[in-house]
């Protein structure tokens, strides 16, 4: 086993952190230059952000055929294989001169994109101990949210001084660094034993979770949750990237600094959960964001900006809350338990922007912060129904 504070620790843990900040990094850097891609393509904000959105929801798809594949194949195998095709892909989006070429490109980036978050947890649990564990979770789980934000800055900056496929040559050369570190530190499996892949038993794990009513609502409250979350952002660019506000790539990507409270939520949220229950506290979770998302509806640019702080705070408290809950209610099966809550998560992030597409139709900036509250408002009696199921079941 890996020991805290060894130097295998240190060799892994930072192998696995980089390729999370680049595969997050990845994934999000095209949102602040939507509003860019939007004039140099001739789309409409809704085709636009599919340039953004398809990654995710290919991401989200792909991550329950890595799990499964993993357990047959291994983690390291995994893991080094959709490194490699997520450097490739990124590549080849070096390149595109066409809407449809971007679509594609990205799509299979997404595909690659899953391999880690499907599989890297999984490794710890099997090569690290549990005090290494509890470290290196803690390291990666911030990895994913500086690869996020990081992405995000690096996009902007760099289309702000050049074009914005410039920012794909650095994370191709990072890809390739990560898929070096991936093979040249991760140690060889000792605690994995591989398991034949049994699609049958694959797909009567994840019913028998749908099944489940404190399972579904959860894997609702998630999915709806990012569904508006992560789509504000897409739709709020386009409104600072035009008058009055006429703020420039780097500008725009800067707002995504507000993920920040994000990592207080998530901080935070096993102390709120001891003195609520789980349910009751997601709920808070989504009180905060309807808070927020008023605040947007104020004119001044500092207004927006404190709303979208408070919306990422409760976001990510909710969210932390569901991930946790997942595990304690699933009865077996809790590796697929958890991978099945992933895809509610990033199915909801990719369709999120078709819901909010004719609010913004109507009324703009306005009508998506309607739609949004509309959206809310359900979010949180889902987890008024979950309360009223978990004391049903003596959960609360």
């Amino acid at each position: 086993m890996i020991e805290y504070k060894s130097p295998a620790f240190y060799r892994t843990t930072f192998a696995l952190c980089l390729a999370a900040m680049v595969v997050f990094a990845n994934l999000h850097l095209l949102q602040p230059l939507l509003p860019v891609l939007s004039r140099e393509f001739g789309l409409t904000p809704l085709q636009t952000s599919w340039t953004y959105t398809i990654g995710t929801l290919c991401l989200g798809l792909s991550l329950l055929v890595y799990a499964a594949l993993s357990d047959a194949r291994g983690r390291k195998n995994i893991l080094l294989l959709t490194l490699i095709g997520m450097t490739l892909s990124t590549l080849a989006l070096t390149q595109v001169e066409s809407y449809g070429a971007l679509l594609f490109w990205r799509a299979l980036q997404g595909i690659f994109l899953g391999g880690l978050p499907a599989v890297a947890i999984a490794y710890m649990g099997e090569e690290y101990s549990k005090p290494a564990l509890v470290a290196a979770v803690g390291f990666y789980i911030s990895a994913n949210s500086l690869g996020g934000i990081s992405g995000r800055l690096m996009a902007g900056a760099l289309a702000d001084i050049g074009h914005w496929q410039w920012v794909f040559w650095p994370m191709a050369v990072l890809g390739a660094l990560s898929c070096y570190l991936i093979w040249r530190y991760l140690p060889a499996a000792k605690g994995f034993s591989a398991k034949p892949f049994r699609l049958r038993q694959a797909l009567a794990d994840n019913l028998f979770h749908l099944r489940q009513p404190l399972l579904l609502l959860t894997y609702l409250i998630g999915g709806l949750s990012f569904f508006i979350f992560l789509n504000q952002y897409t739709y709020i660019a386009f409104v600072l990237s035009d008058a009055p506000y006429n703020l420039s790539s780097f500008w725009i990507g800067l707002l995504f600094i507000t993920y920040f409270t994000g990592t207080i939520g998530s901080a935070i949220s096993g102390k709120v959960a001891l003195k609520l229950p789980v349910p009751l506290a997601m709920a808070l979770g989504v009180l905060i964001l309807m808070l927020g998302t008023l605040l947007t509806l104020g004119s001044s640019l500092w207004l927006i900006v404190c709303g979208f702080f408070i919306n990422a705070f409760g976001f990510f408290l909710c969210h932390s809350l569901a991930s946790s809950w997942v595990n304690q209610c699933a009865s077996r099966a809790k590796a697929s338990a958890s991978a099945l809550y992933l895809v509610f998560y990033y199915v909801g992030a990719s369709t999120g922007g078709l819901y909010l597409q004719p609010f913004w139709h109507w009324l703009q900036w306005q009508g998506v912060v309607v739609g949004a509250l509309l959206m809310y408002g359900v979010t949180l009696m889902l987890c008024l129904w979950l309360w009223q199921r978990a004391r049903l079941a003596q959960l609360c």
